[in-house]
């Protein structure tokens, strides 16, 4: 256990200096920028592992698989985790009950349906919009002509609190070209801002490859796994 929380420590000390660079070359400050570990894959012993390093925020991507997790990270009382994943309208009361928050609200059913689970489990669930910025069929999200609508209506949900955006643009090894849909995310945000007259604080972009040029497009929170655990086992 010491060895692998090392491990994690050292790894999250070179994030955080990456963080810092960017945050500096934007003009912002480094406690504006959360780090959510994507911990999806993962086992338990990894998760108390990186949350012995300092880490507070953890990612998951799969109901059932966090479900096999959960007793025995849920003493974390300190932590916070974000559904980041596709969610099933009908997975949507085990999400609520598992998770802190969902970052990957992509339709009005969906919303609903969280909003009935929050209120069943007397909970304000705070609440992220996956935008689809790419055509790439595998990527969800709302795409950008349904946003505005989605977004009001949210805001309708007296359980649910909108906190902002999130968005996954196409892979590519040269980062930079990941800056476009970034900036397109925070002029989006910055959009529905005016609209709505609502804060959305939260932009959540950039992940282990990326998250440089997403913070100085003005990225809140980052999604880092591989650049703290290493790579994942193929499945």
């Amino acid at each position: 256990m010491a060895t692998r929380t090392n491990s994690i420590a050292a790894n999250l000390e070179r994030v955080r200096e990456r963080v810092g660079r960017a945050a500096d070359r934007s003009g912002r400050k480094v406690d504006q920028i959360t780090i959510v570990a994507v911990s999806k894959t993962f086992p338990s012993e990894v998760i108390r592992a990186a949350h012995e390093a300092g880490l507070r925020h953890f990612g998951e991507n799969r109901i059932q698989e966090f479900e096999a997790k959960h007793a025995q990270v849920n003493g974390f009382v300190d932590s916070i985790w974000h559904f980041i994943g596709h969610l099933q309208s009908n997975k949507a009361q085990r999400a609520v009950h598992l998770f802190d928050r969902i970052d990957s609200v992509d339709s009005i059913s969906l919303a609903q349906k969280l909003d009935s689970a929050a209120a069943a489990a007397d909970k304000r669930l705070p609440v992220l919009i996956e935008v689809r910025l790419s055509h790439e069929a595998t990527k969800s999200g709302v795409a950008e002509g349904d946003l505005a609508p989605l977004a009001d209506a949210i805001g309708r949900f007296p359980r649910l609190k909108l906190r902002g955006l999130m968005t996954i643009p196409p892979y590519s090894d040269d980062a930079e070209k990941a800056r476009f849909y970034f900036r397109k995310l925070r002029e989006l945000r910055d959009g529905l801002r005016e609209q709505l007259g609502v804060s959305l604080p939260a932009l959540s972009m950039g992940m282990s490859h990326d998250f440089e040029i997403a913070i100085e497009e003005g990225a809140t929170e980052i999604r880092v796994g591989t650049a703290l655990f290493g790579e994942r086992a193929k499945r």
